[in-house]
């Protein structure tokens, strides 16, 4: 269009910092946060499933179920840990 100039995007606050993995502080602490509950809840999931063996409770569809879910927990847990943990290369 007339009469516009392409300006450059304008810089961040002051308070906004980029971490080493290229998420600003806030997310980083968001995501901090959710793979500390997302460690809880795998660690439960573990107790659970080991209670249930040590109770020789037979509902293999139940454990089953915990089994898969404590897999998803550690496939989210190793997301969120390569998202804060860049790769480095040597």
């Amino acid at each position: 269009m007339e009469g516009e100039e392409d300006t450059p995007p304008p810089n961040p606050p002051a308070s906004f910092s980029m971490s080493q993995s290229g998420l600003s502080d806030a997310e980083e602490d968001v995501l901090r946060a959710k793979l500390a509950q997302l460690v809880q809840e795998h660690r439960d999931m573990d107790s659970a499933i080991s209670a249930m063996g040590e109770q020789g409770v037979n509902d293999q569809l139940q454990l089953t179920r915990l089994k898969k879910r404590k897999l998803q927990l550690k496939d989210q847990i190793a997301r969120i840990e390569d998202a804060l943990l860049p790769d480095i290369i040597a």
